[in-house]
């Protein structure tokens, strides 16, 4: 978080918002209804590190409509790519050859997906993004927000963007470009899950002081177009069980769009023991269950992608606000893990965010703490399902799947239905980082994963290729090792080098030269999806990542 400050052309904005996702957006979009509903002008600029609006938006989804009705109640007439009802569902435990199906009328009815939409949340931005820009939002993407910007006073007064032309040796090409400031009287930081940004501002306010820590998920999913024959527009199916163990928390899911495509998925806690784990190759292990064989058979993947989730829900949440902006969407975490969904709680934090930060520059303000912000959540049926759906998390991971856990949080769930708010549990904790969860390998037995057939289940950088993932070969790793002697020195002796396993793009390789040479640990930056899962689950907590040059990344189609 340096200031130290170069020639730089600077911008000022009233609000500056970092992610063009469903928060950012929102937030955006509502800053500027306000301008129309009451007349005051106020000016918002939204920065995206893709090529475009969407290129990194991975999510499910089946979308809870809550945040579209409020931000656009008549969105059904204008167009938004949200057409495919949810028109039946299923809940299964698989077995390796068979699978139990769960009755869906006795399950609790958060979970229930009755009026809900099977989307793609990309295309979802995408339109979200064109109506920002019908109503004066500017819109900045392949622009990478790689450094905060501080007053004297210590509040937060903008950030840095597309600073670009830095060789890989850390050294400026004839290319270079400073980047540019942007300053607003308020920064919403709407990055997504364990932004570089939001991660800095949470360590440097302490603004998770008083919550527990947060936990993650990695999904990872892959688009198919399967034989018109097996399509069931709007049907939604969700999994527990194989092929993960009893005491690795997880599951699929597959959602029917309109096109004869689904989206398939697959998720795995990282708070998993075992750094044999192989989150990526339970996801293509799971592709050869004979119920989803049969569905993907005579079809093709047609692209693939990955990303961490939050699944802290209520107890993980930080404090909102800082001096001079807030945190937004899944920078926060209002991810529900029960329900899988949080993209309508994105939509609807990023609201009440801009809300309190248009009042306050009504009011002459700037810098401060957007103090109302964090009672809007507080008093908001965000905070209110959350609450309900707190203990899911913690027991599962005590109990385990099948032994207790998913049974415990059901019947959880019902009493939270039947009073609201109340558990006979109370509020159960998380305890360890996922990091911290990761246990020594002399403690676990190597898994075995069947070779990929190339049909049905694919090796990691073949599947790499259909995230249309690059980045500029010349810029220094994004991925930066706190201390480089980490990964060899204790990580392979004593975790077996999990980061081989955990990463779904094959970034990281501890490479043995011939002739028998000590290893070395190699990072294939060009690969990385940004999915963050190695900032998350590294056992030494030895990796940051940071933006690399604006553009580079995924360019996620329909995801």
């Amino acid at each position: 978080m340096d200031n130290t400050s170069l020639e730089r052309e600077a911008m000022e904005f009233d609000v500056v918002i970092v992610g063009a996702g469903p928060a950012g957006l929102s937030a955006a979009i509502r800053l500027k209804q306000l301008e129309a509903e009451k007349g005051n002008e106020i000016n918002v600029v939204v920065v995206e590190k893709g090529s475009e609006v969407g290129a990194h938006i991975l999510s499910g989804a089946v979308l809870d409509p809550a945040g579209l009705d409020r931000l656009f109640p008549d969105w059904r007439n204008m167009g938004a790519p949200v057409s495919v009802p949810v028109a039946s569902e299923s809940f299964k435990i698989l077995g390796a050859s068979g699978s139990i199906p769960l009755p869906v009328f006795a399950m609790p009815p958060m979970v229930k997906n009755h009026g809900c939409y099977v989307v793609s949340m990309g295309n979802v931005c995408r339109w979200l993004a064109e109506q920002a820009e019908g109503l004066g939002v500017e819109i900045y993407p392949s622009m990478a927000a790689s450094q905060l910007l501080f007053r004297d006073d210590g509040s937060v007064r903008g950030v840095v963007v597309g600073e670009m032309g830095i060789g890989r040796d850390g050294e400026k090409k004839d290319s270079y470009e400073p980047g540019m400031e942007l300053v607003g009287k308020y920064v919403l930081i709407a990055e997504g899950v364990r932004g570089s940004l939001a991660k800095q501002l949470i360590a440097h306010y302490g603004l998770d002081k008083d919550s527990e820590p947060q936990k993650y998920g990695i999904g990872l999913k892959e688009l198919w177009e399967i034989d018109p024959a097996k399509s069931r527009p709007g049907h939604v199916q969700h999994t527990f069980g194989w092929p993960l163990d009893n005491s690795t928390g997880g599951g699929s899911f597959c959602y029917h769009y309109d096109d004869n495509t689904i989206a398939l998925g697959f998720v795995v806690h990282l708070n998993y023991k075992n750094p044999y784990l192989y989150p990526y190759g339970e996801f293509q292990k799971f592709k050869t269950h004979p119920e989803i064989a049969g569905l993907l058979e005579g079809g093709k993947r047609i692209a693939y992608g990955s990303r961490a989730i939050t699944e802290g829900g209520y107890q993980s949440v930080p404090e909102l606000v800082f001096p001079g902006g807030a945190l937004i969407g899944c920078s926060a975490g209002f991810v529900n893990v029960p329900r899988i969904k949080g993209n309508h709680n994105a939509m609807l934090t990023g609201m009440m965010a801009a809300e309190a930060a248009f009042d306050a520059v009504a009011a002459g303000r700037e810098g401060d703490a957007l103090d109302a912000y964090a009672a809007a959540y507080d008093a908001s049926p965000v905070k209110a399902e959350l609450k309900k759906a707190r203990n899911a998390k913690p027991l599962w991971t005590r109990f385990g799947t099948l032994l207790g856990g998913v049974a415990f949080a059901g019947l959880d769930l019902w009493t939270n239905t039947i009073i609201p708010g109340f558990s006979i549990f109370g509020t159960l904790g998380h305890g360890k980082t996922d990091a911290a969860a990761t246990e020594p390998a002399e403690k676990h037995k190597p898994i075995d994963y069947p070779k990929p057939d190339g049909t049905l289940a694919f090796d990691r950088l073949t599947n790499v290729s259909f995230s249309a993932t690059n980045h500029e070969e010349d810029q220094p790793v994004h991925l930066k090792l706190k201390d480089p002697s980490i990964p060899i020195g204790v990580n392979l002796p004593v975790y077996a080098e999990p980061a081989q396993r955990y990463c779904p793009a094959g970034v990281y390789e501890v490479v043995t030269e011939e002739g028998g040479a000590d290893p070395r640990f190699q990072i294939n930056a060009q690969n990385c999806v940004h999915c963050k899962t190695c900032d998350i689950k590294d056992p030494s907590q030895n990796i940051t990542w940071t933006t690399p040059e604006g553009g580079g990344g995924p360019n996620y189609p329909n995801m």
